[in-house]
């Protein structure tokens, strides 16, 4: 096919509507360098947002604006069809992809400004920067939009804009059943089905099917977050996201669930919560049978086989998912970003926040299934639920004693190693485990936090006050295989069940006798020694 298009050479008509002749007589081929490559003319195609004619393959760049003031677009034009040269600005290395872009580029440069306004003298190398400028004489005749901060100078442009805000979806895709509200939101939709992806990313391999998402994307390479909560100091690449982010701050859950009473802050959260409905598990591992409601859990699931891990680059230590390595970057900072407004208190992640909150307000949504215990943290109610499954996942490699929590698993170890690494500033004694410190503190201090609802007896440890409230209620949880006898400690019980397996292991060091407790060696001794004799002495 012919193209029909006209091309003047002779004379160009400038933005102002004046016509100017050409009036340089060096030749225009001259104004422009020969790039031996050659151009592919199948990878032309047309931006639809901005009209310009963009090529994936090679791109055009304009003459010298010393030399001619105007761009001379038919010279362009017969390229996109002869595909026979490539042009490059011969007095600057700056390159664009879009012929308006350079165009817009070179006048600052030349200082031309073509742009004129017709109210006053002024002038602008861009049109719009002239019509940001005309709204300056035509306040009173603009059209600003009612729900956000946009103008508009036609009232006509105002009434399309308005159909986005009014949820009115008027442009269907042809391809399957989604509507949206603007024309330009259809476009951008449309590549997810040609895959055609034309804003490319000049740092790296990356493509986008639309301008706004390349933008985004470019300040992961700048670093730039424009957008910073006012709450804390965190700060966002996207718009969006501090949107999303606010809402951890206001306590707002506007995606509610149609299938039970708990809401959610972002519309991605809802979906995920929906599988659990369904039952839908789409995303199925290749490596073993496990199934996953999200993508980004797939992906951490893989880790476990690859090993892959994200290293932090100020210690040794490395983490199955990024967001772990964020977290653990903060301690290195020693940024807190998440504040408790009832105490002070700062957290490093807002689920911790989130779970000290209900500290204070006694919420605990995780309810045990099979008792009546409640907790406040999802990873407390696991660990309970331990305790009814017998289920003991954390096995020691020296002995083949198990365990529930890894804490505990970790702190048996160091029965094996001899290793204390948590000393007390009191008296010196150093214990395997910083609880153990802890209950060890309040014996100094006469702290006894857990106090008898039953008497005035009061504990140090929460396990003790539990011990001591079946001597009010009789409950003894541990019997004996052997017989109908039952402990209210486990001790208790190992020592009753040496008196069915004949093991005394307690003999005594004047005669021949055994004995299967220490109760009963000590009465022995009595007999030798008289009654003075303690359980210390033996």
């Amino acid at each position: 096919m012919i193209c029909t298009k006209e091309s003047p050479l002779n004379k160009q008509i400038d933005v102002l509507g004046t016509e100017t002749n050409y009036t340089n007589k060096e030749p225009l081929e001259s104004q422009f360098v020969d790039i031996k490559e050659e151009p592919n003319v199948n990878n032309f195609d047309k931006n639809k947002e901005s009209g310009d004619i963009l090529s994936s393959s090679w791109r055009r760049y304009f003459v010298n604006p010393k030399q001619h003031s105007q761009f001379d677009k038919s010279f362009i034009h017969s390229g996109a069809h002869n595909g026979e040269t490539k042009y490059q600005y011969n007095h600057y290395d700056e390159t664009f992809s879009l012929n308006s872009d350079l165009m817009i580029h070179s006048r600052t440069h030349t200082g031309e400004n073509i742009y004129q306004c017709k109210q006053c003298d002024r002038a602008f190398s861009a049109n719009k920067r002239l019509i940001s400028h005309m709204r300056t004489h035509f306040r009173d005749k603009t059209y600003p939009c009612s729900h956000c901060d946009q103008v508009f100078l036609d009232n006509s442009d105002l009434k399309k804009h308005l159909k986005g805000h009014s949820g009115e979806k008027y442009f269907k895709c042809n391809q399957c059943d989604k509507t949206f509200s603007f024309n330009k939101s259809l476009i951008n939709h449309m590549r997810t089905h040609t895959g055609e992806k034309p804003f490319q990313c000049s740092e790296c391999e990356k493509a986008f099917t639309c301008k706004d998402n390349l933008t985004c994307h470019m300040r992961t390479h700048t670093l730039e977050k424009p957008h910073q909560c006012n709450f804390c100091v965190k700060k966002f690449t996207k718009s969006s996201n501090l949107k999303s982010h606010l809402r951890t701050h206001t306590g707002e859950k506007p995606y509610p669930c149609n299938q039970c009473d708990k809401a959610f802050s972002t519309n991605s959260q809802l979906k995920t919560h929906l599988k659990k409905h369904t039952g839908d598990r789409p995303y199925q591992c290749s490596l073993c049978d496990k199934t996953f409601m999200s993508n980004a859990h797939l992906k951490s699931h893989l880790r476990t086989h690859t090993g892959e891990k994200y290293p932090c680059n100020l210690c040794d230590k490395a983490f199955s998912k990024n967001s772990y390595l964020k977290d653990h970057l903060k301690t290195h900072s020693g940024e807190t970003p998440y504040l408790c407004r009832q105490c002070g208190k700062n957290f490093l992640q807002n689920d911790n926040l989130k779970k000290h909150l209900r500290t204070h307000t006694g919420e605990k949504p995780y309810q045990c299934d099979y008792c009546s215990k409640a907790f406040s943290d999802s990873g407390n109610l696991k660990i309970h639920l331990r305790i009814h499954t017998g289920e003991k996942p954390y096995k020691c490699s020296q002995c083949g004693k198990a365990f529930s929590q890894n804490s505990e698993l970790k702190g048996h170890m160091r029965t094996h190693t001899g290793e204390k690494p948590y000393l007390c500033s009191q008296c010196g004694k150093a214990f395997t485990t910083s609880s153990k410190l802890k209950y060890h503190l309040r014996r100094h201090l006469g702290e006894k936090p857990y106090q008898c609802i039953h008497c005035e007896k009061a504990f140090t440890q929460n396990s003790d006050l539990k011990i001591h409230l079946r001597t009010h209620t009789g409950e003894k949880p541990y019997p004996c295989s052997q017989c109908d006898m039952s402990f209210s400690r486990t001790h208790h019980l190992k020592t009753h069940i040496s008196t069915h397996s004949a093991v005394k292991p307690h003999q005594c060091s004047m005669c021949d006798k055994n004995f299967s407790k220490k109760s009963g060696i000590l009465s022995h001794m009595k007999t030798h020694y008289g009654e003075n004799i303690s359980m210390q002495q033996l």
